[in-house]
């Protein structure tokens, strides 16, 4: 496949393209929390666990840039702010349904190493 240009960038795939709007270590789960209904910001960051909130508004962020995430600000006080998968993002989740069966796979079969090389 020829490389191609999307909004200003040079890339080699498709491939490429995807990871790099989805890929990271919480964008994939995000999408997949948020698959089935609207979210609040807390209960969202709660059920990520170890994410600092400073990483979880900046992917937050990037994924309604990207179109995946809607982001519903109620007015009320104190106000309350909702994210929900928009349509573009609903088509990311076969691709992110492969990928979470794949890595219980490689859990279960990849071989033991004594230490991660870093």
């Amino acid at each position: 496949m020829p490389s191609f240009r999307f909004r200003g960038r040079t890339y080699s795939s498709s491939i490429e393209l995807a990871l790099e709007v989805t890929g990271g270590k919480w964008r994939m789960p995000i999408l997949w929390r948020v698959r089935e209904r609207a979210w609040r910001y807390g209960e969202l960051k709660r059920a990520l666990g170890r994410v600092t909130h400073a990483m979880f508004t900046k992917q937050l962020r990037d994924l309604e840039a990207d179109g995946l995430l809607r982001r519903r600000v109620h007015a009320v006080v104190p106000p309350r702010v909702e994210y929900s998968i928009t349509a573009l993002g609903r088509a990311s989740l076969p691709a992110i349904r492969a990928m979470r069966a794949w890595g219980g796979i490689y859990r279960r079969r990849a071989p033991r190493r004594r230490s991660r090389p870093r």
